[in-house]
């Protein structure tokens, strides 16, 4: 099934993953759980393309941009 992404963007949505798409290390030295697994993005939908969604989202106060394939895409919450 074909979705049109494109009248969704602007909108938040969350994307749970497939698999695991990478690792975040903790640096704070207070913590004994040094790293996660991210298996979920979340941000504002902005861009649309034959393969993929780019995310808007902001993360320790910096502005990022993230690709998504579709390939990768488990599930997607749109709010």
């Amino acid at each position: 099934m074909q979705m049109d992404w494109n009248k969704y963007v602007g909108r938040t949505i969350n994307i749970t993953m497939v698999e695991n798409y990478g690792i975040v290390y903790n640096t704070q030295k207070n913590n004994d759980q040094p790293f996660y697994e991210i298996v979920f993005k979340t941000g504002k939908l902005d861009n649309v393309f034959d393969d993929g969604l780019l995310l808007e989202a902001v993360r320790e106060k910096q502005l990022m941009l993230v690709y998504v394939p579709f390939t990768s895409i488990k599930c997607v919450e749109i709010f």
